[in-house]
């Protein structure tokens, strides 16, 4: 492997958002962070050295996108996905959640219905109330330590609520399912039934494991991508978040005008030139360290799997299939929220993300970024161990 993904490399004093913000929000100021979905690895290679010669250049100008940076998101998409798109199709934003949230306001208006299947990143939540539209919830079933989609739920819920918009997420965050082909023409076949657009964040769509493969919603058909408005982005998938830059992909010409509509209102029009160019340079040269970074992702779930069987059973790990999110269902534990919170932040001394975060039905779970060298994991395990222990209840 020409990446070492092992090396620790130390983040704070880096205004960083997981490492820098610890005794802001409360926690202490050693805890471990494992929550924010951002990576403790480097970038690509390849995207560093754009990124070198940028600043080299020293002229930070306003800038924008030209053919060549559309001809490299294309190229990407038809190479992993088979997914051919055109470049008049993709709008830039400067993140997902921005891009979540003018959806919501082209293609609702106040106080109609927004669908989520829950539990779900927990923004979508944010996005539909701060609007002012009504959060329809509809929870995803989980039998046998595997969650699939409730169609009669997902159907009731639009047919009393008049829903009008179903914001989507696959693969799905937090609990890792990447969606089959035929669960994503279920769920499209009742957005064309009942008139809906659909929002598909696709931002974990690089991060999939071994026996899964990512299906674009809007590549499924003609009749399926006319509904469908696709969030992307470089983000995920080479860590490179606080760029700011994510590609919007919208085929149907009426929903494209009403999104670029609302992201003009909004004052947003020029990309982040360091974004712009880190995307580029991901898309033409970071697939080789995207594929090493899979391999190593693999080995932190097959270790964190090892460990709870070994060392912790009450902990039961719900298997990824995608994302470097892991579901745990701590509910054998025993309990409340607080109890788990106080035990998790207080006593294991580590930052994860808690289930009811995600929703009411995301209660008893915990949320943990493996995207990290192994020599951090061990030490989080190792942490919730031991607090287990000291609370006498792996005797």
């Amino acid at each position: 492997m020409a990446t070492d993904f092992d090396k620790v490399i130390n983040r704070k004093g880096t205004h960083s958002l997981k490492y820098d913000f610890a005794t802001v929000r409360g926690k202490k100021a050693d805890i471990l962070p494992l929550w924010v979905a951002d990576m403790d690895f480097q970038a690509p290679k390849s995207v560093r050295e754009r990124l070198f010669e940028i600043v080299e250049h020293g002229i930070f100008g306003y800038s924008d996108t030209l053919e060549d940076y559309c001809r490299a998101v294309k190229s990407w998409y038809k190479r992993r996905f088979d997914w051919e798109i055109e470049s008049d199709w993709i709008i830039k934003t400067p993140g997902i959640v921005f891009a979540l949230a003018m959806a919501v306001k082209a293609y609702t208006e106040p106080g109609e219905s927004v669908l989520m299947l829950q539990p779900v990143y927990y923004p979508f939540r944010e996005v539909i109330e701060d609007n002012g539209r009504k959060l329809i919830g509809s929870p995803l079933k989980l039998e046998d330590g595997h969650y699939t989609i409730d169609f009669e739920d997902m159907e009731k819920k639009i047919r009393e609520n008049d829903v009008k918009l179903l914001l989507f997420c696959s693969p799905h965050n937090p609990v890792g399912r990447v969606w089959k082909r035929e669960e994503l023409e279920k769920v499209a076949a009742l957005c064309l039934k009942y008139h809906m657009t659909l929002v598909s964040d696709e931002i974990h769509s690089d991060i999939v494991y071994k026996g899964h493969k990512h299906q674009m919603m809007a590549s499924i058909s003609e009749e399926i991508a006319d509904i469908t408005v696709t969030c992307t982005a470089p983000s995920k998938t080479f860590n490179v978040a606080g760029l700011q830059l994510s590609n919007i992909i919208i085929s149907n010409p009426k929903l494209r005008e009403k999104f670029k509509h609302e992201v003009m209102q909004a004052g947003y029009s020029q990309p982040n030139l360091m974004g712009m160019e880190a995307c580029q340079a991901a898309y033409e040269n970071g697939e080789e360290w995207l594929e090493e970074l899979l391999v190593y992702l693999q080995g932190n779930v097959d270790f964190v799997r090892d460990y709870l069987k070994q060392e912790i059973p009450k902990i039961r790990l719900i298997e990824p299939e995608g994302t470097y999110l892991l579901w745990l269902d701590c509910r054998e534990l025993g309990l409340s929220v607080e109890e788990l919170e106080h035990l998790v932040v207080d006593k294991a001394n580590l930052w994860l993300d808690p289930g009811f975060i995600f929703g009411a039905v995301g209660e008893g779970f915990e949320r943990i970024n493996i995207a990290c060298p192994r020599q951090t994991l061990r030490q989080a395990m190792d942490q919730l161990r031991d607090a287990l222990n000291a609370e006498a209840f792996l005797n």
